[in-house]
């Protein structure tokens, strides 16, 4: 292959990671109709899209930065049902070494987890040096979803108030960062996203039994919030409120709030030079069988 074909090979490669971009945006059943869309709209994309790569080229540098230094970040992501905590995260990560940033999402306790110290199983989960864990939900269960659903005692819930403020700053005091998020979304909104994921085979498994009870309970978690909010927005690790009623908005803000409150800068790396292939003349690649190849359908 000359050297013409290399580059062509490999501006094409780019191409095609940025397409895995859009395959998360635009629902292939839909794209007969995207010529509806208004030029506003096609702005829009264009200036979301164009956000959206140059704030992770920024985490990537981040990535660097943490790795270089040893660094420990949590970033915890709370809210309601279909506020799009997971959509942020999937964005955050896209682009990062997942040995360096990693996601924590914590299935529902089981009978012997229910007998330890209530941190206790998110404590394996906290990152060691040059390390970035997401948690997608964390140990603020207590104080949402269990207050709710009665999964938990006034007086455990009374003690995880009394205990939360004392574990972060102990983390905080041990070198761990800590940044916390809530993103927020109307009443209305939460209704029309939870439609969609009725409408939408391809996001009915996202709709647990537990969603729609907490879509009846608005108010109640909205009590909840409001409390935890309160008790545990502590100054070693206070908590931001992500306005995340537009999707890509609040993708957006939320990834150029997190960039800001790290004090990472570019790390310098040794250019990097593709060694030779070596070719050895004794060397006779074996035949593969054709019964082994993946029949191509496409």
């Amino acid at each position: 292959m000359n050297t013409t074909d290399k580059r062509s090979r490999f501006h094409a490669d780019i191409i095609d990671s940025y397409d895995e971009e859009f395959e998360m945006e635009i629902d292939d059943r839909f794209l007969d109709g995207e010529s509806t869309f208004s030029e506003e709209d096609r702005q829009l994309r264009k200036t979301y899209f164009r956000e959206l790569f140059r704030l992770q080229g920024e985490l990537v540098k981040l990535q660097d930065w943490v790795v270089h230094t040893g660094h420990r970040l949590v970033v915890i992501f709370e809210g309601r049902d279909a506020a799009g905590k997971g959509g942020a995260i999937k964005r955050i990560t896209q682009r990062l070494n997942p040995r360096v940033c990693r996601v924590a999402a914590l299935p529902a306790p089981n009978n012997r987890e229910r007998t330890q110290w209530y941190f206790q199983r998110y404590v394996s989960h906290l990152p060691a040096a040059g390390e970035i864990v997401l948690f997608d939900r964390s140990w603020y269960n207590r104080a949402g979803v269990e207050r709710v659903m009665n999964f938990c005692t006034d007086e455990e819930y009374e003690e995880f108030f009394r205990s939360v403020p004392e574990f972060e700053k102990m983390l905080v005091r041990s070198g761990i960062q800590i940044v916390k998020y809530w993103f927020s979304i109307t009443d209305d909104e939460q209704e029309v996203r939870f439609q969609a994921r009725i409408e939408d085979p391809l996001k009915q498994w996202k709709l647990s039994p537990m969603d729609l009870e907490s879509r009846r309970r608005w108010e109640a978690y909205t009590a909840a919030k409001e409390v935890m909010l309160a008790r545990t927005h502590i100054p070693e690790a206070p908590w931001w409120v992500v306005h995340a009623v537009d999707k890509k908005r609040a993708r957006l803000n939320c990834i150029h709030h997190l960039l800001s409150q790290v004090p990472y800068h570019d790390v310098e790396h040794q250019s990097i030079e593709l060694p030779d292939r070596v070719f050895n003349p004794d060397y006779l690649r074996q035949p593969v069988s054709d019964d082994m190849y993946v029949p191509e359908v496409y």
